[in-house]
């Protein structure tokens, strides 16, 4: 059984206590004390468990969307068909999408507590450094859903990638490349023109680098973006389709960089 499975079979109560399991306790109907810690000796629901991050990682994308939707003033349409786009993405079932559009809500709350949940989602992902970045990259494009980034929307990125103690470099960096990786991905589907300058930016490399340096970023990134890979460390299974879409469009574009520079 999945950890969706156990959550509903149950197990709430034992997989996450603080304000993570406040939030996802209000979207399922459930009434959970944010101090409540967890007492089950089960091995499956301890800290750094794999189905523990599943869940953490599930409560903490949709309610960062629904606050980082309301960062500009208003929620748009665009930023609320990014949040169906990504459940369609995960396959949801009613179930689950009715649980991931409360936890959308809860994050929009006035009173929602956004540190500490990223502080406490941080925590949970045990230093998985690539699975917080998957979460980061999640963000950006929920910012960027009506096609521009707003000041308020990357104050609050910034708030996030703070809380989650990802260098500021190297956010903004991450924040290049899935700027890169938006537009390049309009391109081929016919909304812009494909231009090289966006598919060395789903790289992260610039014109200048060598085709060693293009390889390793090449390889770097599918490395990050593994879909099972990602799953062991604590992403949703329901997300694998998301993964797998990001490494589509990074050999996409590794493919156009080669052959504007006749490699092999």
């Amino acid at each position: 059984m999945n950890w969706w499975g156990k959550l509903v079979g149950g197990a709430f109560g034992f997989m996450l206590g603080g304000p993570l399991g406040a939030v996802l306790g209000a979207a399922l109907g459930h009434q959970l004390d944010s101090g409540f810690k967890s007492v089950m000796n089960d091995e499956a629901f301890g800290e750094g468990a794999t189905e523990r991050i599943q869940a953490a990682f599930f409560t903490s994308t949709f309610t960062m969307m629904g606050y980082l939707a309301k960062a500009d003033g208003r929620v748009s349409e665009d930023e609320i068909q990014m949040a169906r786009h990504v459940m369609q993405q995960m396959q949801l079932s009613d179930e689950q999408k009715h649980a991931a559009m409360n936890l959308f809500n809860e994050g929009k709350q006035p009173d929602f507590p956004v540190d500490e949940v990223l502080q406490q989602f941080r925590r949970e992902c045990h230093r998985r450094t690539n699975l917080i970045r998957m979460f980061l990259e999640v963000m950006i494009g929920t910012a960027m859903a009506d096609g521009e980034l707003h000041a308020n929307e990357r104050k609050v990125l910034y708030r996030i990638s703070d809380n989650l103690r990802f260098p500021r470099a190297v956010f903004e960096q991450l924040l290049s490349m899935v700027q890169g990786q938006q537009h390049y991905s309009s391109s081929q589907q016919g909304t812009y023109k494909v231009s090289i300058d966006d598919a060395y930016a789903v790289l992260g490399v610039s014109k200048s680098a060598s085709d060693a340096e293009v390889k390793k970023a090449y390889r770097r990134l599918m490395s990050q973006h593994h879909p099972d890979k990602l799953v062991a460390k604590g992403l949703p299974e329901e997300m694998i389709d998301i993964a797998k879409e990001k490494t589509q469009e990074i050999t996409a574009a590794y493919d156009d960089v080669k052959k504007s520079r006749g490699m092999r």
